[in-house]
């Protein structure tokens, strides 16, 4: 059973990048054919499908974050991060990660998900 944990910085300050960390367990980031998403929800608001790297490791990006977002990851770790630049308060929000099937662009096409960790920015 594949598990998603995240983790990162709880504060970052205006203007710094923000990194989030997915630490996957109970399968392999790299086999079959997946989006390892990320998804984030400011409080009160929808949730936002921000980009995913797929098994393969290629990439793709919401038009809303594609110029300030980028994800990698580190397969010996089974892990994948979100580094979203240039922050402002209005990116406080519950970052999430999730699994999903390729090309999975909309946070309802993700069916495994991490529990979540909440991110301010704010000086």
């Amino acid at each position: 059973q594949v598990r998603l944990q995240e983790s990162g910085p709880s504060l970052v300050k205006p203007s710094q990048t923000l990194s989030v960390t997915c630490s996957v367990s109970g399968g392999s980031i790299i086999i079959k054919s997946y989006s390892w998403g990320w998804i984030r929800q400011p409080a009160g608001k929808d949730r936002e499908w921000m980009g995913a790297i797929l098994s393969s490791g290629d990439t793709y990006y919401s038009p809303s974050f594609e110029s300030r977002a980028s994800i990698s990851r580190d397969t010996s770790r089974n892990q994948f991060t979100l580094h979203l630049n240039s922050v402002t308060p209005e990116d406080t929000a519950v970052y999430y990660c999730a699994r999903g099937p390729t090309d999975a662009r909309r946070p309802e096409g993700y069916n495994v998900w991490g529990q979540g960790t909440q991110v301010t920015v704010s000086s």
